[in-house]
């Protein structure tokens, strides 16, 4: 199957408020449109995860994280275009998400998928952001291949991307870092 045809099925499933298990640059994700409330809470329901738990979001790149954040720190712009590997940003204030797509305090992790891979083509494609969490239940090992998925989490959803699309994924979750309203930087996970 090509590249072309996955993506429009993909979009064609988020734009229907489904949910899909697709390859990132880091892991296989459980991803949905991010400004769609219902899915996601299916994506919390299939991860057996608490809302409290924030979700890491995509954006095909700066200008979309502009529309879905308050505000863009300068020193989020510097870090972004010095970035080497996958990195995702928590930003202080998110807007026009779905509200449990937004921590309790407002803020939003976004990451812009490093190097050319199909979730930033799907991203882009979409024009607005994914979730992207990874393949697994809440709490038990992230899965750094399809063949370590739960057939549960494979059978929950509503589109699986086909493995040939699994290209340069890391399969190592992503640095996150959190910039706060003035600038001040925080290292969550390295």
């Amino acid at each position: 199957m090509d590249q072309k045809t996955v993506l429009n099925e993909a979009i064609d499933v988020l734009k229907s408020g489904g949910v899909l298990l697709y390859p990132t640059d880091t892991v296989w994700g459980i991803g949905c449109d991010a400004t769609n409330e219902k899915a996601v809470a299916k994506v919390y329901e299939i991860k057996r995860r608490s809302e409290a738990k924030s979700l890491v979001l995509l954006a095909s790149d700066l200008d979309m994280v502009a529309r879905y954040v308050k505000e863009i720190p300068s020193i989020a712009i510097d870090l972004v275009e010095v970035n080497d590997a996958p990195m995702t940003i928590i930003y202080p204030e998110g807007q026009l998400l779905a509200p449990n797509a937004v921590a309790e305090d407002g803020s939003v992790g976004i990451r812009i998928p490093f190097g050319e891979h199909f979730c930033k083509e799907l991203v882009k494609k979409f024009r607005r952001p994914i979730v992207s969490t990874s393949a697994n239940i809440s709490g038990e090992p992230t899965p750094k291949q399809f063949s370590e998925i739960p057939e549960e989490i494979k059978a929950a959803v509503d589109y699986v991307v086909p493995r040939c699309m699994e290209s340069d994924s890391t399969g190592k979750s992503s640095q996150i870092i959190k910039i706060g309203l003035k600038g001040e930087v925080e290292i969550i996970r390295k």
